[in-house]
């Protein structure tokens, strides 16, 4: 595992969001895991017992779950990106993890818990910084006229003189 690992604080929901996105994840075809699950003691600060952090793995990077309380919510000013192979894959994603959260615009979503996705084809940077300044400009428009991200406009858009 890396280094370095991204916590997610949470009100009271950190066990029930490691299990969505690890059966999200097994669901598109890709590993992931529920790691180790530690509890509040007598020490609190929350109630005795409660899930304090869930530890868990989604393709290969690590992340806890914490109930930290509702001091703190989560916004889109930090995203979690999801490159995908095809339009398969952005649609397997995209229904998953918009279940039960709202489609946003340019390929993002927010899931049932506030947590920001994007999910975006693994092709997009390229055809982004494009060296034809006009493709990557058409590129663009596309991106910004959408909610879930379409390859295939995508690359017309890339590839329209």
């Amino acid at each position: 595992m890396s280094k370095i690992a991204t916590c997610l604080w949470f009100d009271d929901q950190a066990e029930a969001a490691a299990n969505f996105y690890v059966a999200t994840f097994r669901a598109c075809g890709q590993d992931a895991a529920i790691g180790d699950i530690a509890r509040y003691g007598d020490a609190g600060p929350r109630p005795k017992g409660m899930v304090m952090t869930a530890t868990f793995s989604l393709a290969g990077q690590e992340f806890m779950a914490l109930n930290g309380g509702p001091e703190f919510a989560f916004s889109p000013a930090i995203s979690m990106i999801v490159k995908c192979a095809d339009q398969a894959e952005i649609d397997r994603f995209w229904d998953g993890l918009s279940d039960g959260g709202k489609p946003v615009q340019c390929g993002w979503l927010t899931d049932r818990f506030g947590v920001s996705w994007q999910i975006v084809p693994a092709a997009l940077g390229n055809m982004m910084k494009n060296a034809d300044p006009a493709r990557a400009e058409r590129v663009m428009r596309a991106v910004l006229g959408m909610v879930k991200l379409d390859i295939e406009a995508l690359a017309r858009a890339c590839g329209a003189s």
